[in-house]
């Protein structure tokens, strides 16, 4: 079986957010670069499962970036990853990257794609569905169980007020979030076995950017605390109607 685990690079959560040029880049100083949590923690470890299973099974990794994404992918090798791509070209426009993923999947012909429901910083669980449908095949989403019994996978997903099992034929791509499965740390052996895996760079098919960033913007700067003396419940109660509106 030959799987395909979509990486992408993100900033660390405690990174410090601000915009450069007018508001309509992020500005990247200083900014501390990370494999996207739900990539790592449950698609790709869930993947390094299956291959631990079967150890037929490859795993391919699959980013699309400029080269300052490589250590990001090389980190991804050393969890568990056979070999990687990277797909040559800078953009955040989900068509975008969906079409070069596609592309990729098409010529390697995988039975089963695994992304993380969505990235830390755009939150736009739309890559996956996009890739599905550019490869016409069946997509599952938000899945916190993946089972595989031959070509047939049980997919456990979530659902508004519980939960959804699915039966599907491979290929299949699958978003994955918290339940796939339990993080990993990379071992010194899979970080020095990571600096000699293939890590191949192809540039990127013809597709369209269907968006643009016209601006970004910070949410407005919390309000200071007030504090009330416990014994005046009449200005608690002023406060709480006329100012937060919760009354």
């Amino acid at each position: 079986m030959k799987i395909l685990v979509c990486i992408s690079k993100t900033p660390d959560t405690t990174a410090k957010i601000a915009f450069t040029d007018n508001n309509t880049k992020f500005d990247t100083n200083g900014v501390q670069w990370i494999i996207n949590p739900y990539d790592e923690w449950y698609a790709l470890v869930r993947a390094i499962e299956l291959k631990e299973k079967d150890a037929a099974t490859t795993i391919h990794l699959i980013t699309v970036g400029s080269a300052d994404a490589e250590p990001i992918i090389r980190k991804a090798l050393a969890l568990g990853g056979d070999e990687a791509i990277r797909v040559n070209a800078e953009s955040h426009d989900s068509f975008y990257v969906a079409s070069q993923i596609a592309e990729v999947a098409k010529q390697g012909g995988y039975d089963l794609v695994f992304t993380g429901k969505e990235t830390i910083d755009y939150n736009g669980s739309s890559i996956g569905g996009m890739i599905a449908e550019l490869l016409d095949i069946p997509y599952i989403s938000l899945a916190t169980k993946f089972e595989l019994a031959g070509t047939l996978a049980t997919i456990t997903r979530e659902i508004e007020g519980g939960e959804e099992t699915c039966e599907v034929t491979l290929p299949v791509v699958v978003s994955s979030q918290k339940g796939m499965a339990e993080q990993r740390i990379p071992n010194m052996r899979g970080i020095m076995a990571a600096r000699t895996k293939p890590l191949k760079v192809v540039e990127p098919a013809a597709a369209d950017a269907l968006t643009s960033v016209a601006g970004f913007g910070l949410p407005p700067a919390k309000a200071g605390v007030k504090l009330v003396p416990a014994d005046n419940v009449e200005e608690l109660v002023r406060l709480l109607h006329e100012e937060a509106k919760a009354i």
